[in-house]
């Protein structure tokens, strides 16, 4: 991180994590669930298990207190340790807005630090890429994190600092 960055979370400092919220398949008649908690090392810790009964398969973490301006800053950056298995970082520029712009990454089971150009995120709503071009806005109103890989599977994901560059 330098001096040009802005913190969107940086979990070690940031002990009040009741804006995040857990949003699982339940909502469409699934059975998957996730849990958040700020683990004792001090990160967020984002885990659960995938269900692909009733149709279901994903679990997200999101975060809709974010009003961050994105003016002199090409990407997001986040610091996570995952289990090795693919997941989607997400965000929105305004709540009002069904669609997300997405960035997939893979986590390999250690620390990484992941950067992801906010041009490069694209539109999807329920699964679906929409043709309304890339993040191009200037500014973010939620952040996430979902996994649906479209199996039955326990996921943990450890979270440090999400920050702009």
């Amino acid at each position: 991180m330098n001096l040009s960055s802005q913190i969107l979370f940086d979990f070690k400092k940031s002990v009040n994590i009741e804006d995040w919220k857990i949003v699982d398949d339940v909502v469409m008649g699934g059975k998957s669930y996730g849990s958040f908690i700020l683990n004792n090392s001090g990160y967020g810790e984002f885990y659960g298990k995938i269900s692909l009964e009733n149709n279901g398969g994903f679990s997200s973490l999101r975060n809709k207190n974010i009003n961050l301006k994105t003016i002199g800053y090409t990407e997001v950056v986040i610091k996570v340790k995952g289990d090795g298995k693919k997941y989607q970082f997400r965000l929105k520029d305004n709540l009002d807005n069904a669609h997300s712009y997405i960035s997939p990454f893979t986590t390999s089971g250690e620390w990484q630090t992941i950067r992801i150009k906010l041009s490069e995120m694209y539109p999807a709503f329920r699964g679906r890429k929409l043709s309304i071009g890339n993040f191009s806005a200037n500014s973010i109103a939620e952040i996430a994190f979902l996994i649906g890989n479209k199996k039955q599977e326990a996921f943990k994901l450890e979270i440090d600092k999400i920050y702009l560059q």
